[in-house]
């Protein structure tokens, strides 16, 4: 499988023009949610441009889109320039530049963002600008890559690098971050089974995991099989309808067959009118791209258990915890997260703009791939399903091959820098 460059090793950084050729600055922004590998992807791109002739410095933007429009750089050399800070950074949680959820206006209606941003880049020599971030991130991408093009601007190039806990994004196997929070929600999920089965009374626990649309990471669970658990006993996506009826039945049949039945369930599971099924939970609200802030389903259905069955209930949202336990992240997700950075570099080098990188599977046993490109306006404001192949006739279930495409992602330990007993994160101001 595609890898980093080896050993990280900080070089001092040359000014334009003394016996070289010139060289240009790079942008680096994050955006969205924020995840365990974000910053292992910010990593990678430092790297792959602090060995670059060809690039002078390497600026973080803060806040995203907005710290460009705003000029609000730092120079992420002054942090990064030592191996021990830039290990320090692939094993912070988050976003260290913080994140926006700005949206982009048509170009052709509203035109000055796009001449503030270009004048912004411009006249801080950024040739290069690298958007981490998910579907709404490659928006950006993909509106800002054709106003270049529309304006015949050759001289700037922009790549979106793909980030979600969500892995919904779409032209890529996977996305950075979903491994690390698949690896929590199973080990997670593990320890509430441990727990529920030390009672002798019969009992329900319910799990409410993220995803809006996606199963992914509900569907994730299953992997704790592969350790010989029994459980989750039920799992149920937004990818099928969710009958309330149907799922008492589920519980019942379980009920009969283990003392402690673990359900899973995302966020955003519907019923067969469209509707979430937890809607009178729900805030309401949404966000400047038109989401709607979800959570609920839970403890919806701890009450319906509780009213309907009677028996030992109870629900845990995981929450946003999901995004950000860097402490049990996947080694394979940062190692990746930090490649497609590096490679998205090369591929701003090579000329190339307007494109998201991607990870494309070769195998999954033995599990390989290979970091390849797309059109990110084919990942703009779309979403991956999890495959109705892959869920059973009951709705209520996942297959084997998704067991297979789940646990390469989740494999390895990242250690962390530990001090006063508790992990170190680097913070960038």
């Amino acid at each position: 499988m595609n890898g980093g460059r080896g050993e990280y090793a900080p070089r001092l950084y040359r000014s334009k023009g003394y016996g070289c050729e010139m060289t240009m600055n790079i942008a680096v922004a994050q955006s969205g949610g924020p995840t365990c590998a974000i910053n292992a992807s910010l990593a990678g791109v430092y790297k792959a441009g602090a060995n670059s002739e060809k690039i002078d410095r390497i600026l973080g933007s803060f806040n995203g889109i907005e710290g460009i429009i705003e000029e609000r750089f730092t120079d992420l050399s002054e942090k990064l320039c030592d191996s021990v800070n830039y290990e320090l950074l692939k094993r912070t949680p988050s976003a260290v530049l913080g994140s926006c959820r700005r949206k982009l206006p048509d170009y052709h209606e509203n035109p000055e963002m796009y001449e503030q941003i270009t004048a912004s880049l411009r006249r801080n020599d950024i040739g290069m600008f690298f958007y981490i971030g998910g579907n709404d991130s490659m928006d950006t991408v993909a509106k800002y890559s054709a106003y270049l093009r529309e304006k015949n601007i050759s001289d700037i190039k922009i790549i979106g690098i793909p980030k979600t806990i969500d892995n919904d994004l779409c032209e890529t196997d996977h996305s950075p971050g979903f491994g690390s929070a698949a690896k929590y929600v199973c080990s997670t999920i593990q320890e509430i089974t441990r727990d529920s089965n030390v009672y002798s009374i019969p009992s329900v626990t319910i799990v409410e995991a993220m995803g809006r649309h996606a199963g992914w990471l509900a569907a994730s669970s299953c992997c704790i099989r592969y350790n010989g658990e029994s459980a989750p006993h039920l799992i149920y996506l937004p990818e099928t309808t969710f009958s309330i009826e149907k799922f008492l039945a589920d519980v019942k049949k379980q009920m009969k067959l283990h003392k402690a039945v673990i359900v899973v369930v995302s966020e955003g599971v519907k019923t067969a009118e469209g509707k979430f099924a937890a809607e009178e939970f729900q805030s309401g609200q949404i966000d400047s791209f038109g989401h709607a802030y979800l959570s609920g389903i839970g403890k919806f259905l701890e009450k319906l258990v509780a009213a309907e069955i009677g028996c030992k209930v109870r629900s845990i949202e995981l929450n946003v915890m999901q995004r950000c336990s860097s402490h049990i992240a996947s080694q394979e997700d940062i190692n990746s997260a930090e490649a497609i950075g590096e490679a998205a570099v090369d591929a701003a080098l090579e000329g190339k703009s307007g494109c998201m990188m991607t990870f494309v599977r070769d195998g999954s046993r033995p599990y390989s791939y290979h970091i390849g490109t797309a059109d990110a306006a084919k990942a703009a404001n779309s979403e991956k399903m999890f495959p109705i192949e892959w869920i059973n006739a009951e709705g209520n279930d996942v297959s084997d091959e998704a067991l297979y495409y789940f646990l390469p992602l989740i494999q390895g330990e990242v250690m962390p820098i530990m001090n006063n007993g508790m992990p170190t994160h680097l913070v960038i101001e």
